[in-house]
C-alpha cells in the first residue's frame, strides 16, 4: 500500500495496512532542529558536521527530507508557501550555530548575531531598520514574539489595523503551490497536508505579527483575548472579512492544486489549557464557528480535501462542536490535559473524527521516561487509537530539543513493530 492510499483510508475511517504517520508535514507537527540533527546522525544518514536546515525560525523546527521520512516510514509531506513567521523566505542559506551546538543552515533574512545580553533579535522581513518582532533568550531553543503593541483607542479602531496581512494570493505563490503539488504528487507517494494560511481565525501566535514591520490595530496576546469580549463587535467583524479572503483564496489555489491534497490546515488557534477550554462552547459557537463552518463547507463542497483543526489543550467540551462545525480531523490530541482521556475520545468521537497526534506524551512521556516506558505508551495509544481506522500516528506537538534520542528510536521502532493492523 502506498503512504497515499494508506492516509486516504485511515481519514475516511478504514484500516490501512498499518498506522500511517506524519513528521513534519505542519508547523505543529514536525521536530526541533537539534534532534532532527541527533536523529540523523543516529540513523547514519549524515557524516558528523552536517547541517540541518532550520525550515521554520519560529518554532526552531528542522527540514525533514525524504531520507529521514523512508528511514523512518512517514507516509505524510507539507505543502505551502516557503515563507517564515518573520516575513522572509526560505531562501539564500546560510551556516549558523543553535546554542546546542548544533550546525545548521538558516534563510539569509535570519539574523545571527547576539545582542549584548546574548540574545538572538529577530527582525521582519530581516530589516534590522526597524524593532526586532522576536527574540530567542541566550541558551534557548526558539523564539518568544515581542509584543509591539501601540496605544488603544476605541474611538479609532479600524478593523483595516487588523486584516493588514490578509489579502489577495499572489500569482507567483499560487505557480509556486501549483508546481510544487505536482512535484510532490508525482514524484512520491506520500499524502499532502497543506498549510495554505489566512483561515485560522484569532490563532494567538499570529495576532503579534511578527512578519509585520509597523503592526497596527490589537496585536498585544492579553489585549487580544480581552478584546474578544469586551470589543466582540470589532472580532467579529476582523472574522468576517478575514473568512471572505480566505475562502477567495482556496478557490484560486484549488484551481491550480487540485485534488492532489489530502488535507489542508485551516486553523491552529488553541482552545484548550491543561485543565479545560478557556473559551465556554457558547462563545465558541458565537465567535469563531460560523466562520469555521463557512471555510469548511466550502472545503467539502468543492475539493476532495479533509480538514484539519490544531487545538492544544483541554477541547473535549469543544469537539462536538468542531465536529458539527465541519473538521474531519483533530490535532494534537493532548491527552495529558484534564478530559482528554484516549479511549474515551476514541469511543465518544472516533467515528466522526480523526485522530491526527497523541502517539505519545510530548510534555513528560517522550522527554523525561525510559525507552520502555516510550514503548509501552506508544503501543497503548496505536491500539487505542488506531481501531477502526481514523488514526494518523504523530507526537502530540512537536518533538522538543533535548529529547533522547534513544526515545525517539524507541517510537519510531515502536509504531514500525506494533502499529501494523491485523487481518
Amino acid at each position: 500500500m502506498t503512504s497515499r492510499e494508506r492516509v486516504n483510508l485511515a481519514v475516511r475511517h478504514r484500516e490501512p495496512d498499518r498506522v500511517p504517520l506524519d513528521l513534519g508535514a505542519s508547523a505543529v507537527t514536525g521536530m526541533q532542529v537539534d534532534t532532527v540533527y541527533a536523529l540523523r546522525q543516529a540513523l547514519h544518514l549524515d557524516e558528523p558536521g552536517t547541517p540541518v536546515k532550520v525550515m521554520e525560525p519560529y518554532q526552531m523546527l528542522g527540514e525533514i527530507k525524504l531520507d529521514l521520512m523512508d528511514a523512518l516510514g512517514i507516509d505524510v509531506i507539507g505543502l505551502g508557501v516557503p515563507a517564515t513567521l518573520f516575513g522572509f523566505r526560505n531562501e539564500g542559506w546560510k551556516p549558523w550555530t543553535t546554542f546546542e551546538g548544533t550546525p545548521v543552515l538558516v534563510p539569509e533574512g535570519f539574523n545571527t548575531e547576539p545582542d549584548e545580553n546574548g540574545d538572538v533579535p529577530m527582525y521582519p522581513e530581516g530589516d534590522r531598520s526597524v524593532p526586532p518582532s522576536g527574540r530567542m533568550p541566550k541558551g534557548g531553543f526558539y523564539f518568544d514574539a515581542i509584543i509591539r503593541q501601540p496605544p488603544v483607542d476605541d474611538d479609532r479602531l479600524n478593523i483595516e489595523d487588523n486584516l493588514e496581512e490578509f489579502g489577495p494570493i499572489g500569482e507567483d505563490d499560487l505557480e509556486y503551490l501549483r508546481a510544487e503539488a505536482e512535484r510532490l504528487y508525482s514524484n512520491t507517494d506520500k499524502a499532502i497536508l497543506a498549510s495554505f494560511g489566512g483561515t485560522a481565525f484569532g490563532d494567538i501566535a499570529l495576532v503579534p505579527a511578527m512578519w509585520l514591520k509597523h503592526p497596527k490595530g490589537i496585536r498585544d496576546v492579553e489585549e487580544w483575548y480581552v478584546s474578544t469580549k469586551i470589543r466582540r463587535d470589532y472580532v467579529y467583524q476582523v472574522f468576517e472579512r478575514q473568512c471572505a479572503i480566505g475562502i477567495d483564496n482556496l478557490k484560486r489555489i484549488h484551481d491550480v492544486v487540485g485534488e492532489r491534497v489530502t488535507a489542508v490546515f485551516v486553523t491552529g488557534t488553541d482552545f484548550g489549557t491543561q485543565n479545560g477550554p478557556f473559551i465556554s462552547p457558547g462563545s465558541y459557537r458565537d465567535l469563531y464557528k460560523p466562520f469555521h463552518r463557512e471555510v469548511n463547507a466550502w472545503i467539502h463542497r468543492h475539493t476532495t480535501w479533509k480538514s484539519f483543526i490544531h487545538s492544544c489543550g483541554s477541547v473535549r467540551a469543544l469537539i462536538p462542536d468542531f465536529i458539527d462545525a465541519g473538521f474531519d480531523i483533530l490535532n494534537p490530541v493532548q491527552c495529558s490535559a484534564a478530559g482528554m482521556a484516549p479511549a474515551e475520545l476514541k469511543r465518544e468521537f472516533g467515528d466522526r473524527v480523526t485522530f491526527w497526534g497523541g502517539g505519545i506524551d510530548t510534555q513528560r512521556t517522550l522527554p523525561f521516561g525510559s525507552p520502555d516506558e516510550v514503548r509501552s505508551q506508544v503501543c497503548e495509544r496505536l491500539k487505542t487509537f488506531g481501531a477502526g481506522g481514523g488514526f494518523v500516528f504523530n507526537t502530540t506537538h512537536n518533538v522538543q530539543a533535548r529529547v533522547p534520542v534513544e526515545n525517539v528510536l524507541a517510537m519510531y521502532q515502536t509504531v514500525r513493530e506494533s502499529g501494523q493492523y491485523r487481518r
